[in-house]
């Protein structure tokens, strides 16, 4: 039962693709494009395991608790890293921080950053995968890009910014005991977090990620220790999302108001499956650019940042309150998208 508990999200997705595939009549195919991402991601849990194995995520929390305006602090931290390592990386790399403070809104500020990072990846063309897709797919001008999303992003980060200040008011921390870094196993694994982030933006090849996953299988097999029910559930998750977007291309046609329909198909299908989606449908690539990055607030399934997001709280915070987090989280994401949403037809429909 506390399995069935712990991995609903894994069990609905493999149920969920073995119904839509008797449907179609036959399982999707999967191609190794499809595969690189997950091994990236996979192996980017396990550099952050090793960080955290340092007691390296524990010094940062104790040096962030230290000043004031934490809950700040940390929501701009997110914006900007999301803005350069993609949403995913940061993340990753901030929510373990975050779920290592002492402080008694911990929850609350987990999503908020959770958050934050869409409106900070949203505003590059390479923060997120649809971005990208988009920014490639119709070629678009990267000052026109930026300029297109920013009051999306920038409008969001305000909110937040603003919520953070008040939650730092109400703050109230209980240091984290300083604990003695291994330094030697900080250095490496930040040293490979940067080479993985560098693979990520293409600076150096992908393949860099099998010499850091062999480096870690050799010498550091501890840190292998990972979320593998979450890898799974994002292999899944690709065949479901392919499944479901066969079932429904058929009924999407260029009269549908672009921005509405991506943003609320990404509920359902993810974020990037819907700019694939809707390529074939529209040449407005703001309406769609827009309608995605909106549509990644929601849902645990609307962006795989949710997933991650989710996972990472059960694998980093109280398990005893996944669900009143996940409530928490899905509530604050449609409170977002509501926002997001208006900030759209402000701008566009003035």
């Amino acid at each position: 039962m506390d399995f069935l508990l712990r991995e609903w999200l894994f069990i609905s997705s493999a149920l969920g693709l073995i119904f839509t595939s008797f449907y179609l009549g036959s399982f999707p195919s999967y191609e190794f494009k499809d595969i690189i991402p997950i091994f990236l991601l996979f192996v980017f849990f396990i550099v952050v395991k090793g960080i955290e194995n340092s007691y390296f995520l524990l010094r940062v929390a104790y040096l962030l608790e230290k000043g004031k305006w934490l809950s700040f602090k940390l929501v701009l931290i997110t914006f900007f890293l999301s803005m350069f390592v993609t949403i995913d990386v940061s993340l990753i790399t901030m929510l373990p921080v975050v779920l290592s403070l002492k402080v008694e809104n911990k929850e609350n500020l987990a999503i908020l950053v959770a958050l934050t990072a869409h409106v900070g990846a949203a505003l590059t063309p390479f923060g997120t995968p649809q971005n990208l897709f988009i920014y490639s797919y119709y070629n678009v001008n990267t000052y026109d890009f930026i300029t297109s999303i920013s009051p999306f992003s920038f409008g969001m980060l305000l909110l937040f910014s603003i919520i953070s200040l008040f939650m730092d008011k109400k703050n109230s921390s209980v240091k984290n005991k300083k604990k003695d870094i291994d330094k030697n196993k900080a250095i490496i694994y930040i040293f490979l977090l940067i080479i993985m982030i560098l693979s990520l933006l293409r600076v150096l090849p992908q393949s860099v990620s099998l010499f850091v996953f062999a480096f870690v299988l050799i010498f550091d097999k501890k840190s292998l220790r990972v979320d593998y029910p979450l890898l799974l559930t994002f292999v899944i998750f690709v065949g479901l999302t392919f499944n479901i977007k066969e079932m429904i291309s058929g009924s999407i046609h260029q009269s549908g108001h672009i921005f509405l329909l991506s943003s609320l198909i990404s509920q359902f299908i993810s974020n990037v499956p819907t700019a694939l989606l809707f390529e074939k449908f529209t040449s407005n690539w703001e309406a769609l650019l827009w309608g995605t990055n909106v549509g990644g607030f929601g849902s645990l399934i609307a962006a795989l940042a949710n997933l991650i997001t989710y996972k990472l709280y059960i694998s980093y915070g109280d398990q005893n309150r996944a669900g009143i987090f996940t409530f928490k989280f899905l509530f604050a994401g449609y409170i977002s998208f509501f926002i997001a949403t208006v900030i759209y037809f402000i701008v566009f429909y003035q």
